[in-house]
């Protein structure tokens, strides 16, 4: 007879840092199952249907991040109260002054967590002296959520509520599953109006498809191209580049390009479809980014959430306060905000040296934005298809060029891949890494290709699933575990944006 050993059931759902609760996992599926029926039950009681999502959020957080729900919980009420004060509040400078508090504050936790060991293994290394890196735990998601905490408050003093809400609507906002650990950085704005409706009612069958094809997608992107990628050429080449020669190198970077790209807007296509399942809608985040004709662009296709975030929280204020320099105080928003951004993903000098190379490359190109307009002009050239193609192909190296540093340890590795691409290319062997590795190679193609062809077709696929009876939407969603349940490693491989 069929028996439940209980203990397992409940050593299963404990917090383990070997075992965080993944989208792609078994225990997830079976959860979200769930979760998706008590919500259907509780879908006449909105009050009940959100305080449980709230609190399986937690739950989501716990299986993440074990004791450091204390903080998640600690944000909330901070940034809730004050929130309300900032609201509620009729005198200006007292407003500013709560605005400028819940700023610092949420910036504080953010650089206590993530950068206190940085700051002070560089002091030691600026005097030569030893250091030892003190116990701190940084929380998964803390970047995410702390930029929604400081959007909340900032969005509060420029009054972009159009009506009051209350403290559960607030934490639902910023512990919600789906998007706490690694965005999309939504806006309360946006977000907490969507709870008015009581959103799963809202749901069509053209929503259902559009959540199942994004899904499916994240799936596909995450575990059978970006780990796959990642285990068996990345990982090896740059961990070791220097048994390597410079076309494996080469390879493995545009792997790297293309494995960062499917492993992050992977997570985002599945959290947009989750969210969507239970009637959420979360902001694009991702559109097709080494589309781009210039770095410009590429931000404006790449991690839309942050971007965005960065423009309107960071960028202009700095820009309006400079303005009286004009195109020096576009620079300067550029050259800080981007150093910045380079920071928020991490505490080292790679991080920094990254964010400093998308700065440079935009100051270049905003000093050289009327003669290069001149230029294509007169001449003709921005009339030919070819010019964009080539502005693509250099956008897109130069983006390459800069995961370098992203990807690399330190500034010895980066040293080291470039040395075997410009002293021990071998060419030669690139024929015979494609006889070696027949499935790298293939989904690395495959990959590239299929990010560059048109959006229409993505528009058409998209199409196919939602018309389809829901005989062929399981069968294809089946499918798709099955090709992930090949591909998939037996230890699931973090997203790579949880470390942010």
């Amino acid at each position: 007879m069929f028996q439940i050993d209980f203990s397992k059931v409940l050593q299963l759902l404990q917090f383990d840092k070997r075992d965080p609760l993944l989208f792609g996992s078994s225990l997830f599926l079976a959860l979200f199952i769930g979760v998706l029926l008590v919500l259907f039950i509780l879908d006449k009681y909105p009050k009940a249907k959100f305080l449980f999502l709230t609190l399986f959020s937690f739950y989501f957080y716990y299986k993440a991040s074990n004791q450091m729900i204390w903080l998640l919980l600690t944000m909330a009420v901070v940034n809730y109260g004050l929130g309300v004060y900032i609201r509620k509040n009729s005198i200006q400078w007292i407003k500013r002054l709560l605005m400028l508090t819940g700023v610092l504050a949420n910036l504080g936790a953010l650089v206590y967590f993530k950068y206190t060991n940085f700051i002070l293994s560089s002091i030691s290394q600026f005097n030569n002296q030893p250091f030892e890196a003190l116990p701190i735990i940084v929380p998964l998601g803390i970047s995410f959520y702390v930029f929604k905490s400081i959007s909340y408050v900032m969005d509060s003093y420029w009054e972009f509520f159009e009506e009051e809400h209350s403290f559960l609507d607030f934490v639902l906002y910023l512990s919600f599953f789906p998007s706490i650990l690694a965005g999309p950085i939504d806006r309360a704005t946006a977000f907490i109006p969507q709870l008015k409706n009581n959103p799963s009612t809202l749901l069509t069958k053209e929503d259902i498809g559009k959540a199942l094809f994004l899904i499916v997608m994240g799936l596909m992107k995450k575990y059978v191209v970006a780990d796959y990628i990642g285990l068996n050429l990345v990982d090896r080449v740059f961990d070791s580049p220097l048994r390597f020669t410079g076309v494996e190198n080469l390879i493995a970077l545009y792997g790297y390009a293309l494995q960062i790209y499917c492993d992050f807007s992977g997570y985002t296509d599945m959290a947009i479809g989750i969210a969507l399942l239970m009637g959420f809608r979360l902001m694009e985040n991702f559109n097709y980014p080494y589309k781009a004709k210039s770095i410009a662009e590429f931000w404006r296709r790449w991690h839309i959430s942050l971007s965005s975030w960065l423009q309107d929280y960071l960028f202009k204020p700095i820009q309006m306060s400079a303005r009286s320099l004009k195109i020096f105080g576009n620079i300067l928003a550029v050259a800080i905000t981007f150093l910045l951004c380079g920071l928020w993903h991490g505490a080292s000098w790679n991080f920094l040296i990254w964010g400093g190379l998308h700065a440079f490359f935009m100051i270049v190109s905003l000093l050289l934005k009327t003669p290069r307009k001149y230029l294509l002009e007169k001449s003709g050239l921005g009339k030919l298809k070819i010019t964009g193609f080539v502005q693509t192909v250099i956008a897109f190296h130069l983006i390459m060029f800069a995961w370098l540093f992203f990807r690399l340890p330190d500034l010895n590795a980066v040293k080291e891949v470039l040395t075997q691409m410009i002293t021990f290319f071998r060419p030669a062997v690139a024929p015979q890494f494609v006889e070696a590795y027949p499935v790298i190679t293939v989904l690395i193609i495959a990959g590239y290709l299929l990010h560059f062809l048109p959006q229409k077709f993505y528009g058409a696929c998209e199409g196919v699933v939602i018309k389809a009876p829901v005989i062929v939407k399981a069968l294809i969603v089946t499918l798709a575990i099955l090709i992930v349940t090949q591909f998939r490693f037996a230890d699931m491989v973090p997203f790579i944006y949880f470390q942010f």
